[in-house]
Formats: C-alpha cells, sequence, structure tokens
C-alpha cells in the first residue's frame, strides 16, 4: 500500500498543531499564576506606606497587558482547534474517504460537546473577567479613595485606564468560545 504524501503531511501538520495548542494552554494558563502574584506584590508594596499608593496605579496596566496576552493565545488555541475540527478533518475524510466526522480526530469534537461545557466556559468568562477587568478596576477604585486629591493628569491616566479595562471586558466576552460540538 503507498502512503499519500498529502495524508501524511496533514497528520504531520496535526501534530504540529497540537504541539503548539498545548504550549499555548500552558502559557496562557500560567498568566493567571503570574497577574495574581504580581498583583499580591503590588498590594503588598502599596499598602505597606500612604507614599506608596500610587503603585496603585501600576496594576490596571498589569491586567491589561497580560490579560490582552491571556486572550491573545486563548484565541488562537480555539483558532488551531476550529481548524482542526472544520478544515482538516475534511481534508483527510476527502482525501481517505472515512465519513465518520465524530471519530476522525474525535477528541476535537468530544470535548467540546460535554453536557457541562456551556456551565463550565460560563465560569472561565467570569474568572478571565474577575483577574484581568475586576482587579484592575478594585485597584482604580483602591487608588482614588486613598489619594483624595491627585492632579488633574492623574485622573486623566485613571480614566485612560478604565476605559482600556472595559474594552478588554468586552475583548474578553468576544472571543469566549461558548460554542457547543464541532
Amino acid at each position: 500500500m503507498t502512503e499519500d504524501p498529502m495524508l501524511k503531511v496533514w497528520l504531520i501538520e496535526y501534530d504540529k498543531l497540537k504541539a503548539e495548542q498545548t504550549q499555548r494552554i500552558g502559557f496562557r494558563d500560567n498568566l493567571l499564576y503570574v497577574t495574581l502574584s504580581v498583583f499580591g506584590a503590588v498590594v503588598s508594596f502599596a499598602i505597606s506606606n500612604t507614599t506608596n499608593y500610587y503603585a496603585f496605579l501600576v496594576l490596571p496596566w498589569v491586567c491589561l497587558i497580560l490579560g490582552w496576552t491571556y486572550l491573545v493565545n486563548d484565541e488562537k488555541i480555539s483558532a488551531i482547534g476550529r481548524y482542526i475540527r472544520l478544515t482538516l478533518v475534511e481534508k483527510v475524510k476527502d482525501k481517505t474517504g472515512y465519513g465518520d466526522l465524530a471519530s476522525l480526530f474525535g477528541w476535537e469534537i468530544a470535548h467540546r460537546s460535554d453536557l457541562r461545557r456551556s456551565r463550565r466556559k460560563i465560569e472561565q468568562l467570569i474568572i478571565d473577567e474577575i483577574t484581568f477587568v475586576v482587579s484592575g478596576i478594585i485597584a482604580l477604585v483602591a487608588f482614588w479613595v486613598l489619594v483624595p486629591n491627585p492632579v488633574l493628569a492623574i485622573h486623566i491616566l485613571g480614566g485612560v485606564e478604565l476605559i482600556l479595562l472595559l474594552v478588554l471586558g468586552w475583548e474578553i466576552v468576544v472571543y469566549a468560545d461558548l460554542a457547543k460540538g464541532r
């Protein structure tokens, strides 16, 4: 039996995509821990002395940068899965004549079809919003409460941070990938 070169290329592509997806998942998930660690360190510094309250203004930027990085990696993880489910499966099916899509790269579809996926994805969405948006907003509120009369430029900076956090929050919702199945 002669092995089809295109089929071999697609199977190698699948292996490479899964390796990239796995690497991105690890990186994305570690961003949650990094964010919590940085947040803890900055808050600890900020409350150690009243002259350090301005450190609270750093936290929204931390949330924005790490949150955006988290979101981009999460989107790429979903895009890889979508490409495998919708494009690569079709290519392999057409080349092999194998008609059972559910068992061709079956995990790519099966893990998206369990009964608790919707609840799990909504819970993850809430955690992401708390971690990257709500915590940044809390830092801003803490600053505004603890520093009664900052200069106008600081108010403008805080306003920009708040707007950017709200944009990030919206983008997290947009890219949440709550769909089930293929």
